[in-house]
């Protein structure tokens, strides 16, 4: 069996990297991902949903380096479930109210920065920096 996810959006925060016990890097951000649709009331409602991703290796040495808060990424990876619940991971806010949080292991991490934004054009396994021309849609 196989599944694989596309996720375009923004990073909430600035990435995180920590090492594993062994030296592995890993880098975690937040991605939120926006969807707006009319009801049949006719009213404009906005949805955003929030991706928790992790890189490992090179990739995760890369995000770190080049990613920031507010920056556009494409993110092709896998949902990896909570193994408590076998599904995203619940919590409750600082409101109360239960919270979700959908995780995501990334094997492909594109930067989707405006023209002018880029500072550099990284170059790892994994990571390919695109211009506003190169998107396919």
């Amino acid at each position: 069996m196989f599944h694989t996810l596309i996720l375009i959006g923004n990073l909430g925060r600035d990435p995180e990297m920590r090492f594993t016990p062994s030296g592995q890097p890993v880098t975690s951000f937040s991605v939120a991902t926006n969807r707006q649709y009319t009801n049949a009331n006719g009213e404009l409602v906005k949805e955003t949903l929030w991706f928790r991703v992790t890189t490992w290796g090179k990739l995760a040495e890369t995000c770190n380096q080049y990613l920031k808060k507010g920056s556009k990424v494409f993110i092709e990876g896998r949902l990896t479930a909570d193994p408590r619940t076998g599904g995203p991971r619940i919590w409750n806010g600082q409101d109360g109210q239960p919270r979700a949080s959908f995780e995501v292991t990334a094997q492909t991490v594109r930067f989707l920065s405006a023209r002018g934004e880029e500072e550099a054009t990284p170059e790892a396994p994994g990571v390919e920096a695109l211009g506003d021309e190169d998107i396919p849609f």
